[in-house]
C-alpha cells in the first residue's frame, strides 16, 4: 500500500542527515553538497567489493593511464594502471584474498572491504566441526531469553553462568546452538530501562548478567555479599517469579564495587595475572571502550544530581564526548570510570566463558547472539557516536494489517549518509562486538538493512517515511566479517518485505526465519506442510514477540490486548474478541489437520481443547523441515503459556520479566522436559535423512 509522505517529514528527515531544506539558501547549499558526494571525484573512504569481482571506480576520480597500488591486508602489494576509455567506469582488477586492503591513487587512500560472496554458512560450521568429509546436517538449537535463566546464587537475574550451565547441559542433549536474547549494555544508572531491545549500546554488554563470583571465585562472592550488606536482598531476589529490575541491578551493581574496592587494593598495585589481562583489556577496547565507562559515570553523576538521563538535556559541554569538560571530568572521576571497565571485563570473560563452554560441550555454532536494530538515543552508543547516528527520530514500521497506526520503537540508529562519509567504522565496529563471543548472529529486522521506517519526533507513526540504505555495501560487509569470524548469520525477516530481498538474502548465505504461525499455504488458509518450509530460513515455532504453542491456542495473546486496550472497536459493533477468538479457533483446526496430514497426529481426531494444546505435536511439525537449523524456544519446550514480551506494551503487561521457574540443573534433570529434548533430536535427525541436502561449496 504507497502512502503520500508528508513534507514536514521529508524536511524533516532531510534535516537530520545533515541536508537542511528549510529555505531556499539551505536547499541550495544541501544540493551542491549531495552533487559534490555523488559527483565521484573523490572517492569515499571505504569501497566494498566482492573477491574475483573486478572492481568499478567513477570515471570522474581517475584519469585513464594513472596507475595505482592495492596494499593487501596479507602485505602483498598489486600494482596496476587504469585503461578505461573516457567517460566510462575505471575498473581495478579483480581481487581474490578477501580482507580489509588500501588502494592507493596517487595522493588517495582508500579502504578497500572485498568480501566474500556469501555468509559463512551452517553447512560450514558443520564441516568444520564434523570434518570437511561429512555430509550436510540438519542441525537443532534452542532459543532462551538468558535474563531468565535461574541458577542458585544469581541475585534475581539470569547470568552469564547460568548461560554457561545452559549451553553445557543443551549440547549433551545434541543442540548444537545456543539463540539467546540480546546482551547489549543497558543503564547501569537507570535500571528501569531494561528492554534487551533498546540498550545503551550495541558495542558493550549488559553487566547486570555478571555473576560475582565467575572469576574471584565463590568464597569472594560471598564475602562480597557480607560486606555489601546484600545477602538478605540477594536471597529474597531470587524466590520472585519476575526479575525486579530497579531493586536487582542496584544489589548486583553494589556486590560488584566491593569486589572492584578488593581488586583495585590487593591485585592492580601488584600486576597480578588478571591485573595484567585487565589492563590488556582495556588498552584493546581503546577510545570506544573508555567512551562508554565514561558515559555510564556521567550518567550516574548527573541522576545523582537531580539532572536529567538523557544527555541532550546534559549542559552542552558534557554532550560532548570530545570536550575538555568531559576529559577533566574522567579524571576527577577515573576510580568511577574504571569501575565500568572493569564491569565490562567481566561480563566480556562472562560471556566469552558461556561461548567456549557450549564449543567444548560439543556445539557445532555455540551462542548465537541477537542484534537489535537500533539503541536508546539517550545512551553511549548515541553519546559517543553523535556523527554517525541520527538524532531527533526514531525507528518503527509503517500501518499494517496488524497495526494500523504504524509503529514507533523510540530507537536512533545509524544514518546513511554517514555511513558512506565516515567509512562504515561505526557499522563495522557494531558487527565486531556482536560476533566476538557468538559462532553466529541474528540480525534484529533485517530489512532494515534495505531500507528504515524512521519517525521524526512528534510526529505519528504513520507519518514516518522510509530512508534508503546502502544495502549492497551492508551485505558484503556482513558477509566479510562472518566469514572472518567464522559465524553464520540469520536476518529477522517479517514484516513488509521489499520484492525480491528474501532472494538476496538466501544468495549472500544469510539464512531468513520462518515462523510456524505465519507459514500459510498460498491458496488460503491451510498451513503449509513441512516439506513447503524451504531451505534458506532458520525454522521455529515462535519468536519472542509472538505467543507460545500453548498460548497461541488458548488465545492468552488475545486475551492479553483485550486486557491492556489494544483491541480497537468495530465500526459494525460486533464484538472484536469474539471475532479473534473465532478466526483463531477456525487457525487451530487447519494447524491441526496440517498435523494430520504430515502424519504427526492421530487421523479422523478432532483439534485438541484449548486448554491442551498440541505443543509436541508442533514441535515435530517444525522438526519436520527441511531448513538447515530449527531453534526451539525454551518456552515452547516446556509448554508455557506467557510469551517473553507483547508488542505495543510497556508495563501493562511483564515484558523481559518472566523467568524459567526451575534452575538450570533441575530443568534438564526434569524427565518431561528431557524427553522433549530427545524426541526433537529424534525428529531432527530423520528429517535430515528425508530432506538431504546437496553439497554446498564452502565460503571462502
Amino acid at each position: 500500500m504507497s502512502r503520500h509522505v508528508p513534507a514536514g517529514t521529508l524536511a524533516a528527515l532531510l534535516e537530520r542527515i545533515g541536508l537542511p531544506c528549510a529555505t531556499t539558501a539551505d536547499a541550495k547549499h544541501s544540493m551542491a553538497t549531495l552533487d559534490a558526494e555523488l559527483s565521484g571525484r573523490k572517492l569515499p573512504p571505504l569501497m566494498t567489493a566482492e573477491c574475483e569481482r573486478a572492481i568499478a571506480l567513477p570515471a570522474a576520480a581517475v584519469k585513464s593511464g594513472s596507475r595505482y597500488r592495492i596494499e593487501l591486508e596479507s602485505g602483498s602489494l598489486i600494482d596496476g594502471r587504469f585503461t578505461a576509455p573516457k567517460g566510462e567506469a575505471a575498473l581495478l582488477a579483480p581481487i581474490s584474498e578477501a580482507g580489509y586492503h588500501t588502494l592507493v591513487i596517487n595522493d588517495q587512500h582508500v579502504r578497500l572491504a572485498v568480501a566474500p560472496h556469501r555468509c559463512y554458512t551452517v553447512d560450514d560450521a558443520w564441516r568444520a566441526f564434523a570434518g570437511d568429509a561429512a555430509p550436510p546436517a540438519t542441525l537443532w538449537g534452542i532459543g532462551v531469553q538468558a535474563y531468565g535463566l535461574r541458577r542458585d546464587g544469581d541475585g534475581g537475574i539470569g547470568d552469564y553462568s547460568a548461560l554457561s550451565a545452559f549451553a553445557i547441559a543443551s549440547a549433551k542433549h545434541g543442540a548444537h546452538a545456543l539463540a539467546i536474547s540480546p546482551m547489549h549494555a543497558a543503564f547501569s544508572a537507570d535500571p528501569h530501562k531494561y528492554s534487551p531491545y533498546a540498550p545503551s549500546s550495541r558495542l558493550y554488554l549488559n553487566v547486570a548478567h555478571i555473576d560475582p563470583g565467575a572469576v574471584f571465585g565463590a568464597a569472594a562472592a560471598r564475602a562480597a555479599l557480607d560486606q555489601a550488606h546484600m545477602n538478605d536482598e540477594w536471597a529474597a531476589l531470587e524466590t520472585l517469579p519476575l526479575i525486579d529490575w530497579p531493586r536487582a541491578v542496584p544489589a548486583k551493581l553494589k556486590v560488584l564495587r566491593v569486589l572492584f574496592e578488593q581488586f583495585c587494593t590487593h591485585e592492580r598495585a601488584q600486576d597480578t595475572p588478571r591485573a595484567l589481562e585487565f589492563h590488556t583489556f582495556c588498552a584493546n577496547g581503546g577510545a570506544p571502550l573508555e567512551d562508554h565507562a565514561r558515559f555510564e559515570a556521567l550518567m550516574a553523576a548527573q541522576l545523582e544530581a537531580g539532572g536529567d538521563g538523557h544527555w541532550r538535556h546534559w549542559p552542552a559541554p558534557l554532550a560532548d564526548p570530545r570536550s575538555a569538560e568531559v576529559a577533566a571530568f574522567a579524571q576527577a572521576h577515573r576510580h568511577d570510570v574504571e569501575f565500568h571497565l572493569f564491569l565490562q571485563w567481566l561480563a566480556a570473560k562472562g560471556l566469552a566463558h558461556a561461548q567456549h563452554a557450549a564449543r567444548d560441550a560439543g556445539m557445532a555454532i555455540g551462542l548465537v547472539a541477537d542484534l537489535a536494530v537500533g539503541c536508546d538515543s539517550a545512551g553511549s552508543h548515541a553519546w559517543s557516536y553523535r556523527d554517525d547516528m541520527l538524532q531527533s527520530v526514531s525507528v518503527g514500521a509503517p500501518p499494517d494489517i496488524f497495526n494500523q497506526a504504524g509503529q514507533s520503537w523510540g530507537l536512533t540508529t545509524f544514518s546513511p549518509r554517514a555511513m558512506r562519509t565516515q567509512g562504515f567504522a561505526a557499522f563495522i565496529d557494531m558487527l565486531r562486538a556482536a560476533f566476538a563471543h557468538a559462532g553466529g548472529i541474528r540480525i534484529d529486522h533485517i530489512l532494515g538493512l534495505r531500507r528504515l521506517w524512521l519517525v521524526p519526533d512528534g510526529e505519528l507513526a504513520m507519518n514516518g517515511a522510509y530512508l534508503r540504505y546502502p544495502a549492497e555495501d551492508l551485505l558484503r560487509l556482513i558477509a566479510l566479517e562472518s566469514s572472518r569470524h567464522r559465524a553464520i548469520v540469520i536476518g529477522e525477516d517479517l514484516g513488509t518485505i521489499p520484492p525480491g530481498f528474501r532472494e538476496r538474502l538466501a544468495d549472500r548465505g544469510l539464512l531468513g526465519i520462518r515462523v510456524l504461525w505465519f507459514e500459510h499455504a498460498h491458496h488460503g488458509a491451510a498451513f503449509k506442510p513441512p516439506g513447503e518450509w524451504g531451505r534458506s530460513a532458520l525454522a521455529t515455532t515462535t519468536t519472542h514477540d509472538l505467543p507460545t504453542i500453548a498460548g497461541w491456542w488458548r488465545g492468552a495473546d488475545i486475551d492479553w490486548r483485550n486486557r491492556i486496550g489494544q483491541t480497537a472497536a468495530r465500526a459494525d459493533g460486533r464484538d472484536p474478541v469474539a471475532l479473534a477468538q473465532a478466526e483463531r479457533a477456525a487457525d487451530r483446526d487447519a494447524l491441526w489437520h496440517a498435523f494430520q496430514r504430515a502424519h504427526l497426529a492421530p487421523q479422523n481426531v478432532g483439534a485438541p481443547p484449548v486448554d491442551h494444546a498440541p505443543v509436541d505435536e508442533a514441535l515435530a511439525f517444525v522438526s519436520a523441515t527441511p531448513a538447515p537449523i530449527v531453534t526451539y524456544p525454551l518456552e515452547d519446550l516446556l509448554g508455557l503459556v506467557d510469551q517473553p514480551n507483547l508488542p505495543g506494551s510497556i508495563d501493562e503487561h511483564p515484558n523481559w520479566r518472566r523467568r524459567i521457574a526451575q534452575a538450570v540443573d533441575e530443568l534438564f534433570a526434569d524427565a518431561v522436559f528431557a524427553d522433549r529434548l530427545l524426541a526433537v533430536a529424534r525428529a531432527r535427525s530423520d528429517a535430515s535423512s528425508s530432506h538431504p541436502r546437496p553439497n554446498s561449496a564452502r565460503t571462502p
